[in-house]
Formats: C-alpha cells, structure tokens, sequence
C-alpha cells in the first residue's frame, strides 16, 4: 500500500466516525440513551385513592393499572397513592401534588364552593362519575330505634374523624329535624363500627358504599338488623337541595334479613377527579383510555360497571373539567346543551 493509499484510507475513516458522532445514536446499532433530549420525558401521574382496605383504595388502584398498561402517550408512568381519603385528594390536587384522586361528590360540592368548612373555592373538576355511595342508619332490631327522631339522646357513629361525612350526614339528620347536638356522635371506621354495634358500645351507626356493602353484610350476619327508613319529604328537600343526592333502593334479600325493599339514598356518588391546573390534553387523554377500557376496571372492582355512557356524566354538583368534557363531547355523550 503506497503513502496517498493510506493517507486517503484515513481520511474516510475520519469522516465516517465524524458523522456517526453527529447522528443521534449514541452507538451502532442505533438506540437511544434514557438522558436523550429528542425522546419525551417520563411522565408520572398520580392518583389519591385513600387509606388500604375500602373501595377507594381498591378503585384508585384499578385504575392506575388500567391506564398505566394501555398508557395513551409513550413514558406516562402512573400510580395510586394511599391517602386520607377526600378531603386530603382535593388539598393536594389543589397544590399540584396529585394529577388524579378519587372523591366523595358530596365533599367536592362544598369544595368548588367554598362553603361548609372549607375556606375558599377550590379549583377540583369531576373527570368521570363513578359508583354510588348508598348509605343509611344501621341499628340492632332490639335498640328501641325505629326512626331517625329516636336517633335523640343515643350514641350514633357517623363516621371516622377527619374523613368529611359530615358533608352528607348533617344534611341528612337536618332535613329529618335531627342535630348534632342532639344524640353523641362517635367516630369509627366502618369495619369499627360493626364492632361498636356488636359490644354496646354504639346504638346506632352510619355505613355504606357500593351495594352490598361489607360492613352493613357484616353488622346483619350475626344478629337482626333494623334500617332505619328516610323520611319521604326529607329525602325530597335533599334531592331539590343538593345534586350529589339522589334515591337508590337496596332490592329485597340484598342483607340477611332484609325481607323488602329499602328505600335509600346515594349520599355522594364515588368520582375521578382533577384540577383545573392540569392541562386538558392530559386530561382528556386520561378520560379517553379509562373509558374505553372500563370492562378492565370491573374485572377487578364492580365500581367499574359505572363506567358506562349513562353514569360516566352524570352530574353531582362538581362541574367537569374541559378535557373530559371534549372527550365526552367527541363520543356524542355530552349533551348539546
């Protein structure tokens, strides 16, 4: 090989690795390094569900895992987070540290308000309305209680402390002509509640959740149970009063003993929400992948048959965010309206 044969050899190898270290592969076979600019971040949405062992964790969970295996845009990366439960969701969406939660729509109707206890308006959106929350006044048969008015001077569990059932509770002892004041009010989980009924330690107690509810198949298992029925007037002033209230009935044999139907009431359906700081695409995107693989969710939770054209919109008081709006609009379910 003579010296210009070489030299020229060179040359073309120089440029050859000159332009290979101009492409965008850091190597031959052309793949691309978790630190390139030219691929999207990894994105990490997260979901507030509530503490382990009630539905919204269960819920929350399912849903992180449907959208996180059919993830719209490449690199999402999406979780559920055990929380407080509602109130917690709303003030942690409100500071940007939760894209999604789950929530009580009675909660969030006195949130975007501003009213009740919370301070001032808060910027939460339903994203998609869930299941139903039938809830109502449990009491052993032989307690002497038979309305809501017997409620008076009794010890009544209304929930655990801190979780926000007095956002429904109290309207509903309200519209029966029943206060606060007037029975003593002990705070207990649902499954603590039980437990209360079955020593004494409570007369009386409010449970529920998607029927059938665990705690209320519980409280029935081992001893009679009276419903305590809702007043029909009452339960009319709720439903003209407030959206996120409406009559549910509990068909017959649902609980052991429960011979006919009972007339209840959806005291704040279960709802996906987010804030108003979270970008419409995102949302949007969110809505659209969670919809159309529903059948996923309830497969493993039966919150998840509520994600059906006639329920996903249906309106509790908590206005829609624009970008689950344009999906719903786009699938023709939004009214024109």
């Amino acid at each position: 090989m003579n010296i210009r044969t070489y030299e020229t050899g060179l040359l073309v190898l120089a440029i050859v690795f000159g332009l290979w270290g101009c492409t965008d592969d850091p190597a031959p076979g052309g793949g691309t390094s978790e630190t390139d600019s030219s691929r999207p971040a990894r994105r990490f949405l997260s979901i507030g569900t509530a503490p382990p062992g009630g539905a919204f964790f269960v819920v929350g969970s399912a849903i992180a895992d449907v959208v996180g295996n059919h993830p719209p845009v490449d690199r999402w990366q999406v979780s559920a987070e055990a929380t407080k439960g509602t109130q917690e969701n709303v003030r942690r969406l409100d500071k940007g540290e939760l894209e999604f939660g789950l929530a009580n729509a009675a909660i969030t109707f006195f949130a975007v308000r501003g009213q009740a206890k919370w301070e001032r308006e808060f910027p939460v959106r339903s994203v998609m309305t869930l299941a139903p929350n039938v809830a109502l006044f449990v009491t052993p048969s032989s307690s002497g209680i038979k309305s809501m008015a017997d409620l008076r001077g009794k010890r009544v569990v209304v929930g655990p402390a801190g979780a926000g059932f007095e956002h429904f509770v109290r309207p509903i002892l309200e519209a029966h002509g029943v206060r606060y004041d007037d029975f003593t009010p002990l705070h207990d989980t649902q499954t603590g509640a039980v437990a209360l009924l079955s020593d004494g330690s409570a007369d009386a107690a409010f449970l529920g959740g998607a029927v059938p509810t665990a705690s209320i198949t519980q409280a029935c298992a081992s001893r009679k149970i009276h419903f305590i029925p809702f007043d029909d007037d009452a339960v009319d002033r709720l439903t003209e009063q407030y959206s996120f209230f409406d009559r549910r009935t509990i068909p017959a044999e649902t609980y052991k003993g429960q011979t006919d139907d009972f007339h209840g009431l959806n005291v704040g359906s279960m709802i996906l929400v987010s804030s108003t700081q979270v970008d419409d695409e995102t949302v949007y995107l969110f809505t659209k992948t969670l919809f159309e693989h529903g059948a996923d969710v309830a497969a493993k939770h039966p919150a998840g048959r509520a994600i059906n054209p006639q329920n996903a919109i249906r309106d509790t008081g908590t206005p829609f965010h624009p970008g689950a709006i344009q999906y719903y609009r786009e699938r023709g379910l939004w009214p024109k309206d």
